[in-house]
């Protein structure tokens, strides 16, 4: 929670605050996030407008993951940038004088309580926004071997002698055209059986 009461209700008031709080739990996606307890550094810009507090701020924080080609663990620095309003209480009563009718942005709103202010679901909704949906190690990793499970990557000579069964009986009747030729390979003069 973040207090806004030294900001005071002025339009144009500003106020900067720079914290380092611990990370939520599940601040993340599946396969990659930031460590619950992990320290996230906020620099927020307060502003005081005439419907409440804009927050504008940006989230620096640790991520941990794995590689989804080749999953082996990778680490990242984050930065995320967000803004939000933040209504007063007494807000909401002015706007239901100038009724929009916008029921679906009524129920995004965000209030302010007590000059409090909750930054949690701005920072969560701002981090996983930001987060690569597919992260890797390296932009050239080439995963695991699809047969074996094998990295690629530390063995990029890796291969498989064993053919596609799809291509098996191809394969068979590559071997037996090859034999072939060399039943058929040009003989010398003389030893056609048929030119006698």
């Amino acid at each position: 929670m973040f207090d806004t009461r030294e900001l005071g209700r002025r339009p144009g008031a500003l106020k900067r605050i720079s914290r380092s709080v611990a990370a939520p739990k599940d601040l993340g996606i599946e396969v990659i996030g930031v460590p619950e307890g992990a320290t996230v550094e906020l620099d927020l810009r307060l502003e005081s407008v005439m419907e409440g507090v804009l927050v504008t701020g940006t989230a620096r924080a640790p991520l941990t993951g794995e590689c989804v080609r080749c999953l082996e663990p990778l680490e990242r620095e984050l930065e995320a940038d967000f803004q939000e309003m933040y209504s007063y209480p007494d807000a909401d009563d002015r706007s239901r004088d100038a009724d929009t009718g916008d029921d679906a942005e009524e129920e995004d709103r965000l209030f302010l309580e007590a000059d409090l202010f909750d930054l949690e679901p701005v920072l969560r909704d701002a981090v996983v926004l930001a987060l690569p949906l597919q992260p890797v190690c390296r932009e050239d990793c080439p995963g695991l071997c699809a047969e074996c499970g094998a990295r690629l990557a530390d063995d990029p000579d890796h291969h498989h002698d064993a053919a596609d069964i799809r291509w098996a009986a191809l394969q068979g009747l590559a071997e037996t055209m090859r034999d072939g030729e060399k039943d058929n390979a040009p003989r010398e003069r003389g030893d056609d059986p048929q030119e006698k």
